[in-house]
């Protein structure tokens, strides 16, 4: 068939000819002109659907960091999810909007030099009530958003542009006074806000200072954040990431500095990755708590100046943490810096308040400790360098940050109070700690059975590691310095059976009672064990039920006695060999 030269028609040659001269940044001008030049109409044409750019500034945004383009912008979110999808493109300037609303197939990119600019007018703020509220963070306690999302798929929010919430403007200068904007508690607006979506990407883009968490995820999967720096230190509660029951999520190369946790996985979190990433915050790294999480790992990450336990599980009634590896970590001025408690979680107390009864205690209200008592094993921990020390103010923090007293002189613990606690491993762990510990807090042997917040059981009797209740534990290869002066030992088991400890090196210290304490501990195999400074006695054994210890070769010659008992030990508890 002759084609007429005169008839109006476009080859595909001469199409993705003129296409590759429209700029990325004309947006529905550049679909518009093109148009013009091949003589398509988009509404009989369907060749470029779901590839369209739309620039809000095409919609009526100002971009001068001074009219709300709150409208604006929603509007080309809107036209591109009704044309099967495409790019909302952010151009240089500065965009002030209020909740927006992401839809599916949406790319939202945002220029070098664009900003959103959360407004500081919370009126400019709407709930997603879509979105129920439970007023437990283990399921939901706060659904309104910058930018939102619900039951949507296939979006991404890209950089390298800017999202500034303007978080301290959500600040209140006193409890009881209302924050400048007039929106402060849970109704502050979080960065980025996904309910029940699918199939998202987050990436190559900073997000500074929001009014209330950066990213949070609820019910989400397929969930891919890479490349994303967050600075989010003018508010409380200011997390980086924070998922709840999000399914196959993955974490690379991002940088975050928060005042809280910086990466809280609530709720049944499930098939989660993340590696290659830098950490800082006033409170915790990787906190978990309630549902059943599972199968997660975390390698190749820098965490730094966090001062409130790097990793830590609070595994309450009716939950479950099963499957997890923690690898190739370097910790540089932390406090803890592990800390997993299994057992009811307590009603907090006043702020440097140390708990005064071992008895009993209270679910925390709306804590969801209901069930059959929580289940934790299966966690690994391997290649990991840290240095804890005591915790001061972040300089960048514009509030005042308060420590409890157990904090400042704190250790890993591994807390079972009611439930499960079993197959954790220890792998070339390295740890240094500040030391500090008094005779007095030497001589505590009944800790309190709290299992909540690491700091809560009070000052702990150790200065490395602390472990109650544990079935299975793995020590190898595993060395604990202490900077300063100690009175404590250096680890204590309580009530722990089957324990394989090989290679291990501690620090003793002169003015402790002994390096080790077991008490009511059984079947336990230390292999190759060195003393690596003078200490009284090595092992001290407690309690009738301790038994079937073995110490097999090793180098304790710096100790001036290698074993000890009391409270009723029997010397047939201990087997020494080599």
């Amino acid at each position: 068939m002759t084609t007429n030269s005169n008839e109006v028609s476009v080859s595909r040659r001469k199409w993705l000819r003129l296409a590759a001269t429209a700029s990325v940044g004309s947006g529905l001008m550049g679909v518009t002109s093109l148009t013009a030049q091949t003589g398509a109409s988009p509404s009989g044409s369907s060749h470029d659907l779901g590839t369209r750019t739309y620039n809000i500034r095409d919609f009526d945004a100002k971009g001068d960091g001074v009219t709300l383009d709150t409208a604006a912008v929603q509007a080309a979110i809107d036209a591109c999810n009704q044309d099967q999808g495409g790019t909302v493109l952010v151009p240089a300037g500065v965009f002030v909007i209020g909740t927006i609303e992401m839809k599916s197939n949406v790319t939202l990119h945002l220029a070098a030099q664009g900003k959103l600019l959360g407004s500081a007018d919370g009126k400019q703020y709407r709930a997603a009530d879509a979105i129920p509220l439970s007023g437990d963070s283990t399921l939901n306690d706060g659904n309104v958003g910058l930018i939102f999302a619900v039951k949507a798929d296939n979006f991404t929010i890209e950089g390298p542009g800017m999202i500034d919430g303007q978080g301290f403007q959500f600040h209140s200068p006193t409890r009881g006074v209302p924050p400048p904007s007039g929106r402060g508690g849970n109704s502050r607006p979080y960065h980025l806000l996904f309910h029940q979506c699918r199939n998202i990407a987050v990436r190559d883009i900073t997000l500074l200072e929001s009014a209330y968490h950066s990213i949070r995820i609820i019910q989400s999967s397929y969930v891919n954040l890479t490349g994303i720096h967050i600075h989010n230190r003018v508010n409380s509660n200011n997390d980086g990431f924070h998922f709840i029951s999000a399914q196959h999520v993955h974490i690379s190369n991002c940088t975050i500095e928060c005042q809280d946790d910086a990466c809280a996985l609530f709720g049944s979190c499930k098939y989660v990755t993340v590696t290659n990433c830098s950490f800082s915050t006033r409170w915790s790294v990787f906190r978990f708590g309630g549902g059943e999480a599972e199968n997660i790992a975390v390698s190749n990450c820098l965490i730094y100046e966090t001062y409130g336990c790097p990793i830590k599980m609070h595994c309450g009634s009716g939950a479950r943490f099963e499957n997890m590896s923690f690898s190739n970590l370097v910790m540089k001025n932390v406090t803890g810096p592990i800390a997993i408690n299994v057992g009811q979680q307590p009603r907090r107390s006043p702020q440097g308040a140390a708990p005064t009864t071992a008895a009993p205690v209270q679910p925390e209200a709306g804590s969801q400790d209901s069930g059959p008592p929580g289940i934790v094993r299966n966690i690994s921990f391997s290649n990991i360098h840290a240095t804890v020390v005591v915790p001061v103010q972040l300089a960048d923090v514009p509030f005042t940050s308060g420590y409890r007293p157990a904090e400042l002189k704190s250790c890993i613990s591994l807390n079972c109070v009611e439930g499960t606690l079993e197959k954790i491993t220890f792998d070339n762990v390295h740890v240094t700690f500040p030391g500090g510990g008094t005779a007095e807090e030497a001589a505590v042997r009944d800790v309190p059975k709290i299992a909540g917040e690491y700091f809560e059981t009070g000052i702990l009797p150790s200065y490395a590691l602390f472990v109650r209740n544990v079935q299975g534990l793995t020590l190898s290869n595993v060395r604990f310095e202490v900077a300063g002066t100690e009175a404590r030992p250096a680890v204590v088991f309580d009530h722990v059976n089957d324990a394989a400890v090989n290679g291990f090196s501690v620090q003793g210290t002169k003015e402790s009672e002994s390096t080790l304490r077991f008490i009511d501990s059984r079947d336990v195999l230390l292999t190759a064990t060195r003393l690596l400074a003078p200490a009284p006695i090595f092992l001290q054994v407690e309690g009738a039920e301790s038994g079937a210890i073995t110490i097999d070769a090793g180098d304790l010659s710096k100790a001036s006695s290698a074993v000890a008992f009391r409270a009723g030990a029997s010397q047939k508890a201990v087997k020494l060999r080599g």
